[in-house]
């Protein structure tokens, strides 16, 4: 493995739940965490982590991308930190900010990595952004937050998952949402790699320094090319899937306040 580059750029450290290191090949790594164990996403990280991934796309330094998490890749959410999310201001922020995360992270023009460590219960959709996918042979895989908890999944995790894994195995997975182990992920044409556990990272980076024997432009194209069919989809499905979570999110508080009066 490569050294850790000793310049970084002042965005690595900019954000609370993310942790960012470059070796000398520029090969990035990207863990989200919460005080260094697994991340609790929060308002704060819809926000943040969607300047993060532009910064991420924008910066020629980074050859490959690996995203993974500490411990777990997210298998929590802090819902209350978003506020009344039945409250149209509030909800207009949160469709903002979830289209541009998906915009950015797709918009990062070099191959990307996602390596999967324990639970993938929240925010899969980031992860499926990624070229390739390596997990663990005891990740799991889940939708916690939508259906389940009573609003839509329209987030990206739809367009993500029935882009990977056909429509109807996806619509049948969010209505009935349930742990998915790594090996029938990869069954399902998800994971591309399966890794002994606590080392997704490892072969991740093993991935990475194959890609970078070809040329930058090479590498840069070919993620290019790849992502295309799916930035298209992003344009097309996920602001519209927000605006129906939104929706569906309002009718939620409405009837959790109607059974606290009753």
């Amino acid at each position: 493995m490569s050294a850790e580059d000793s310049s970084e750029p002042t965005y690595f450290s900019r954000y609370a739940h993310l942790r960012m290191s470059r070796d000398a090949d520029g090969i990035l790594l990207v863990e989200m965490h919460t005080n260094g164990g697994p991340i609790k996403f929060d308002a704060r990280d819809h926000e943040g982590f969607t300047d993060a991934f532009y910064e991420i796309s924008r910066d020629r330094g980074n050859k490959v991308v690996i995203l993974t998490g500490v411990g777990d890749y997210m298998a929590d959410i802090d819902f209350g930190s978003f506020g009344n999310v039945g409250d149209a201001n509030v909800w207009s922020k949160v469709h903002d900010e979830g289209t541009q995360i998906l915009e950015n992270i797709a918009n990062i023009r070099v191959p990307l990595i996602a390596a999967i460590e324990g639970k993938a219960h929240v925010h899969t959709e980031y992860a499926l952004l990624a070229n390739v996918i390596v997990a663990a042979k005891t990740a799991t895989f889940h939708d916690l937050p939508h259906f389940a908890g009573g609003i839509v999944p329209g987030d990206g995790v739809y367009t993500m998952w029935s882009y990977r894994a056909g429509a109807g195995r996806t619509e049948a997975f969010l209505l009935s949402p349930r742990p998915v182990t790594a090996e029938e992920a990869a069954a399902w044409g998800v994971v591309n790699y399966l890794a002994d556990a606590g080392s997704a990272v490892a072969v991740a980076r093993d991935l990475a320094q194959q890609y970078l024997k070809q040329p930058e432009v090479t590498r840069r194209n070919t993620r290019i090319h790849f992502i295309q069919p799916l930035k298209e989809r992003i344009v097309r499905e996920v602001g519209y899937g927000l605006a129906l979570e939104g929706a569906s999110a309002n009718a939620l508080v409405q009837q959790m306040m109607a059974a606290s009066k009753a």
